[in-house]
């Protein structure tokens, strides 16, 4: 199993950068490939990006790519989302999300998440 905390998050104005941090414990960090979604209020939870287990691959929806960049640095077990230019419409709780293989865009295909970090943006 593998534990995971995300930090970062704020309110911020459009236009704006934020870093996003999904720090990692148990079994080891690497094993796993590393989501990102969020959720909106009264919307469902959708899928952001997606790193492979060596940071090899990414994978990004269409409404953030250009503007988010997933990384992570498996030596200190901890994955980043990047969010830069972001826009009110990126207003959300954004989860980080764990599973043993490559790669899925629903929820419902991940294993372990984290509780999540509030993403304000302002007009």
């Amino acid at each position: 199993q593998v534990q995971l905390v995300e930090s970062g998050g704020g309110l911020v104005q459009a236009g704006d950068s934020l870093r996003l941090s999904c720090a990692a414990s148990g079994r080891t960090f690497s094993s796993y490939v590393m989501a990102w979604f969020r959720q909106a209020p009264g919307k469902e939870r959708e899928f952001v990006a997606a790193i492979k287990w060596r940071g090899t691959s990414t994978y990004y929806a269409d409404s953030v790519k250009g503007r988010f960049t997933i990384s992570r640095d498996n030596a200190k077990n901890t994955g980043y989302l990047q969010m830069n230019n972001l826009k009110p419409e990126d207003t959300a709780v954004y989860y980080c999300a764990a599973r043993s293989s490559w790669y899925g865009e629903s929820s419902y295909e991940y294993d372990y998440w984290g509780q999540g970090t509030q993403v304000t943006v302002s007009s």
